[in-house]
């Protein structure tokens, strides 16, 4: 994302302030997502909702800006597909994987759908490594066992977050 930003500074200069913004609301939102979700293991409605139309209006703003209709017919697909696949791993195991997740899914798919889709690959890759690797540590600790759960949201976030980082 932060190569983006700076391709659509020499390109276009209109698009660089409202995905400077959305980048924003991702470290902001992220930061305070990933906190509760530690904490609590919940991911607040209050913050997931008002996420939703404040990242697709900032992320749409900057691909109508470049010109770039693909990057937003792709952050809509992108969000679309992972909250329905975060959807089907909760309806397969609800335990397994809680629905503020699957809400947070979809604003993520957002952010990773306006680069590529190969961003949204590698950041599911990644989300499910991390999270893989903390719960076989914490069990190697005995601090956790199999049938415990943890916050996805955290990993999630840091996984979408690397993703963003990587240039396309």
């Amino acid at each position: 994302m932060i190569d983006a930003l700076g391709e659509l500074r020499a390109a276009q200069p209109l698009a660089v302030v409202p995905l400077a913004l959305a980048l924003f609301l991702f470290l902001v939102n992220g930061a305070r997502l990933a906190w509760i979700d530690a904490r609590t293991h919940l991911l607040p409605n209050r913050i997931v909702f008002p996420w939703y139309p404040a990242a697709f209006l900032l992320l749409g703003t900057a691909a109508a800006a470049a010109g770039d209709w693909g990057a937003l017919l792709r952050l809509t697909l992108a969000g679309v597909a992972l909250f329905a696949f975060y959807l089907v791993l909760h309806l397969i195991q609800p335990n397994g994987m809680g629905l503020g997740d699957v809400k947070l899914a979809g604003i993520l798919g957002m952010y990773l759908g306006y680069l590529s889709w190969e961003h949204l690959l590698l950041a599911t890759l990644v989300t499910f490594v991390l999270g893989g690797v903390f719960g076989v540590l914490m069990i190697a600790a005995r601090r956790a066992t199999r049938k415990s759960s943890i916050p996805f949201g955290p990993f999630m976030i840091l996984g979408s977050g690397a993703a963003l980082l990587v240039a396309g």
